[in-house]
Formats: C-alpha cells, sequence, structure tokens
C-alpha cells in the first residue's frame, strides 16, 4: 500500500468470481478437474476454490499476470485454443449464472504465501475501506493485519488491493488447519489485547466487511 514500498513492477492479479447453478455445481468442478490443464498452458493460476460458507455455488480463481500486455495475448491465445473452448467453454457457459472480475495488485509490504501442508481451507476476508485510498487507511489496515499474524492461529497468503473494480477493496486470503482450528484461534484473538486494540483503530476506515470459507478443488495449485 502507499504507506510502504511501492510496487516496482507490472505484476497484477485477476480475481475471477462466478456463480453457479445450484444444480450444476458438482459437474462444473468435475469438468474443472478434468480439463483445466488447457487453460493453465496459457497463464499462471495462484489458486481455484469454491465456496462452503458465507456464500454458496461460487468458484474462485486467481490468475498472475507480468503487465496488461500479457494478459492481452493470453485472452486472445483462449480465444483460439480449441482444446479449452471445445472441451471445457462451451459445456460450462451454461452453468454460469454470473460472472465477475477485478485486477488487484499484492500489497508491497505481502509476499505471497504457501500453506505450510496441504488439506486445510482458506478464508477470503473482503474489506471494503473508506475512499481516500491507502493514504488514510493503510497503516492503520496493515497493523490489523499483522496483529492476527503475531497470534500464530492462521497463515497469510495474500492480501490484494484492486485497482479495476471496487475501488477501495482489499481481499485478505489466510489459511487454516480446519474450519474448527480457525474458530478456536479466533476465539482467542478476540481476547488477546494487540488484536483489539489494532482492530479497533483499524474499523474507524472500514464500511463493510465479508468472509467466505473456500474449499480448494483438486487442480488448485494452492491446496
Amino acid at each position: 500500500l502507499a504507506t510502504g514500498s511501492r510496487q516496482n513492477n507490472g505484476i497484477f492479479y485477476e480475481i475471477r468470481t462466478y456463480d453457479i447453478k445450484p444444480a450444476k455445481m458438482k459437474e462444473f468442478l468435475e469438468l474443472a478437474n478434468k480439463h483445466f490443464h488447457f487453460r493453465t498452458a496459457h497463464s499462471e493460476l495462484v489458486g481455484f476454490w469454491y465456496s462452503d460458507l458465507g456464500a454458496l455455488n461460487k468458484v474462485f480463481h486467481i490468475w498472475k499476470y507480468d503487465n496488461f500486455a500479457h494478459r492481452t495475448a493470453v485472452r486472445h491465445a483462449l480465444a483460439n485454443d480449441k482444446d479449452w473452448q471445445g472441451k471445457f467453454i462451451s459445456l460450462v457457459l451454461p452453468m454460469i449464472e454470473k460472472q465477475h472480475n477485478e485486477v488487484a495488485y499484492l500489497v508491497p509490504w505481502c509476499q505471497l504465501g504457501k500453506p505450510p501442508k496441504e488439506g486445510g481451507v482458506y478464508e477470503w476476508v473482503t474489506f471494503q475501506m473508506k475512499p481516500g485510498g491507502p493514504a488514510l487507511w493503510g497503516e492503520a489496515f496493515r497493523a490489523a493485519i499483522n496483529a492476527h499474524i503475531n497470534t500464530g492461529y492462521t497463515r497469510l497468503i495474500g492480501v490484494f488491493h484492486t485497482e479495476y473494480g471496487l475501488l477501495n477493496t482489499v481481499h485478505v486470503l489466510w489459511w487454516n488447519e480446519s474450519p474448527d482450528h480457525r474458530a478456536a484461534g479466533r476465539h482467542s484473538a478476540h481476547e488477546d489485547a494487540r488484536v483489539v486494540a489494532a482492530v479497533r483503530d483499524s474499523v474507524r476506515f472500514l464500511e463493510s466487511q465479508q468472509n467466505v470459507l473456500l474449499i480448494p478443488v483438486q487442480c488448485s495449485p494452492l491446496k
């Protein structure tokens, strides 16, 4: 964010969210696990999940691009990839009710992380901050994130700040061993004076917050 070092390259992340027809979710995931290698042949997939709590029948992808020209070239190649179009896109389009995308940067004070092991769950937390940008709320937000990290109950994977989409939005991706492990950690954090103080300062700039528990699909690099 603006309170730290500035981004010094063009790398960004496209966050894509799809609402799937409830009766088609199982079939959609089966097709993805079978044919998504056609898509990942063109660009780097960070992670692919489906929602379990906080939202239903949604899937989330995060894609990494070197710059906007890279994304344009990938999209052009996908449009001409007969396997991708014929074996996946043409089959899943009728299953999709809605799709949404955002472009976001990984904040400069956060490196994209990985879980210590496979088999856990991910939490996708979306913060809608007050207008004014990181110059207004960046320091307080960073302090709140670090306070949670310091408790040790959860693992930070990434913090993404939107560039296209709803502005002043920050998405935070966490990893936990299980939903119960996460619940126990949250209860402890609520009694930690460091967390309470940091969150109390940060929420002065908060307009809304939403979280979703995510399960990685078989073809996701982050599991």
